[in-house]
């Protein structure tokens, strides 16, 4: 933990190594703007989460201080998002906002862990298909969850969201309250319609603000009677909080798998948040540090009342545009959150909650990797489409963690069937012409052949190349097995060569290896292989193997230009272009 701050420290050094009052002055113009985008979303998400606006607010300000202080790098914005809404709802349903809290205290504990065992490359190895399904899952939830809001309609709460949309049609589906419903769509069509205006003042106005300002100045305007957010405590520490003493500790085993949900989702956000804005400014985030901060925060955060967070792509990627130099953009933006609540709370307090459930039925779609999605599909990927549909349908149906370790699982099968086609080449070598050119062999009565063997000899595949040793080579034959295209080899792979070479050797042949590379040569040594048949039988190429099998190879024999070696003037013993099998 110690190295942790002493690199958090350097990062800081090398941060403000030039720091001055301009560089001060665009992260303040910075921090304002990101904060004019993060009000709406802070309240939106609060609700969304099944606690309340206060709790979202409150949330964007500590998240954005404590956790923007303690950052990896200085451009990422974090707080509370909606793919963090998609668990809490699920979460508060079934324990309250108790549980919430606690289960959020303890994945800030995990985060710390990845951070201190640097295990943020864990990461990069969920697939891009799974990502995808898992955030158009997301967004599909966060719109099922605000239909109520967004119809002015209330229906009894549910555990998952396809029971939630059951209650909500058995309950409210004829008797919307049309008054919510054209507030939600005029803040959905100035969503849409505000970043296509011409140039101007009120542009630079994010549009999500714009949304509410004017659906709620429409509400006020007719004196329409719809649900609001409500009052807005001017503080940050929240009546309800999480309290040490009223946690039953006997229960915390049932917070264990919501607490692993939330810090691998906060995880995963946060490092490809860092991706996407590192790509934008070339700027290298600390992923150990990052999580550092992440745990940090998320650790102290529901001590005040706020929810889990984490960093968020949409307003780290406005913090880059609007010209952020250091992790102040970061704090300002908390800090002007905080100004916010307690200069205008009376104002916020009057937005209606049908207002927020629009911005986040446009924040949802937007959330859609579109730009993939019709990668995956436009071209045919069965394979990432698979991985997208499944991650998708188990976001929906299950638990998030559940969904990811599925779609993750789904992936590993469809790239170990893939990789598991392993290319096996067979070409007989022509005893009878090399002897004619003068070449001798001590077994004449042997059949020669070599394989070719491309791709990974692993459990998955390995027992491909004996089904083809005994299509085409008796015992009695020699096999010549040419491993240039085999880049690693595991232990079954190991054994079915082994298991050959006892093959060939009580059938009076023999087996021979060429091409062999450094790292599959080096896990043969160690597996003792090597040893069992004797170096002499490791070659450079498959032509000095079939040479070693009869006369010495001469000295000025030439050499082709893929490393291989000719037997006469003219003739190769292999042709380039092998035979699959």
């Amino acid at each position: 933990m110690f190295r942790l701050f002493s690199e958090w420290a350097g990062l800081l050094r090398v941060e403000f190594k030039s720091y001055d009052r301009s560089s001060l002055q665009k992260d303040l113009l910075a921090g304002l703007t990101v904060a004019a985008v993060a009000l709406p979303l802070a309240l939106a998400f609060g609700v969304a989460s099944g606690a309340d606006a206060a709790a979202g607010l409150v949330t964007a300000i500590l998240a954005g201080i404590l956790i923007g202080l303690f950052s990896g790098a200085p451009y990422q914005i974090s707080g509370p998002t909606g793919a963090m809404t998609a668990v809490l709802i699920v979460l508060a349903t079934r324990y309250g906002m108790e549980g919430v809290w606690l289960a959020g205290l303890l994945s800030g504990v995990v985060i710390l862990l990845l951070a201190v065992f640097r295990l943020g490359r864990v990461v990069a190895l969920i697939p891009a298909p799974v990502i995808s399904g898992f955030t158009s899952g997301i967004a599909l939830i966060i719109v099922i969850g605000q239909i109520d809001n967004l119809l002015g309609t209330t229906s009894p709460p549910a555990e998952n969201i396809l029971l939630k949309f059951r209650e909500f049609l058995a309950a409210n589906a004829p008797s919307p309250d049309p008054h919510a419903l054209l507030i939600s769509l005029i803040v959905v069509a100035v969503m849409i319609v505000w970043p296509r205006l011409p140039g101007g003042f009120w542009t630079k106005v994010p549009g999500s603000l714009a949304a509410i300002i004017i659906a709620s100045g429409v509400a006020l305007a007719f004196g329409w009677q719809v649900p609001e957010i409500g009052t807005i405590p001017r503080s940050i520490l929240l009546e309800n909080r999480f309290r040490i003493g009223e946690v039953e500790w006997t229960r915390i085993g049932e917070f264990v798998v919501p607490a692993m949900s939330i810090a691998a989702l906060g995880a995963i956000e946060s490092l490809l948040c860092g991706a996407v804005a590192g790509n934008m400014t070339g700027i290298r985030m600390h992923n150990s540090v990052e999580l550092l901060g992440q745990g940090i925060g998320n650790v102290v955060i529901p001590f005040f009342g706020g929810l889990p967070a984490t960093a968020a792509i949409a307003r780290t990627s406005v913090n880059v545009k609007s010209g952020g130099v250091t992790r102040l953009t970061s704090i300002f933006h908390g800090l002007a959150l905080l100004a916010a609540a307690l200069a205008i709370g009376p104002l916020i307090g009057r937005i209606p909650l049908a207002a927020l459930a629009g911005v986040l039925v446009v924040t949802a779609w937007r959330m859609n990797e579109w730009g993939a999605i019709r990668f995956y599909f436009g071209n045919r990927l069965r394979h990432a489409m698979l991985a997208f549909a499944i991650t998708l349908a188990a976001t929906v149906l299950l638990d998030l963690t559940q969904a990811i370790l599925i779609g993750f699982g789904i992936s590993t099968l469809i790239f170990m069937a893939q990789m598991s086609d392993l290319s096996v080449g067979y070409q007989p070598v022509d005893v009878e012409r090399l002897e004619e050119a003068g070449h001798r062999f001590i077994h004449p009565e042997h059949r020669i052949g070599v394989y070719y063997v491309s791709g990974p000899l692993f459990f998955a595949a390995a027992r491909k190349l004996v089904e083809v040793v005994e299509t085409h080579s008796g015992g009695a034959d020699t096999l010549i097995l040419s491993l240039r295209g085999v880049p690693l080899v595991d232990a079954t792979g190991v054994e079915v060569l082994r298991e050959l070479w006892h093959r060939q050797k009580q059938g009076g042949g023999d087996v021979l290896l060429a091409s062999v590379t450094p790292r599959v040569e080096r896990l043969l040594e160690r597996m003792r292989f090597i040893e069992q048949i004797g170096r002499e039988r490791i070659f450079w190429s498959a032509d000095r193997a079939i040479l070693s099998l009869g006369a010495p190879l001469p000295d000025d024999a030439p050499v082709q230009a893929d490393g291989e070696t000719t037997l006469d003037s003219g003739q190769e013993v292999m042709p380039h272009v092998e035979r699959s099998v």
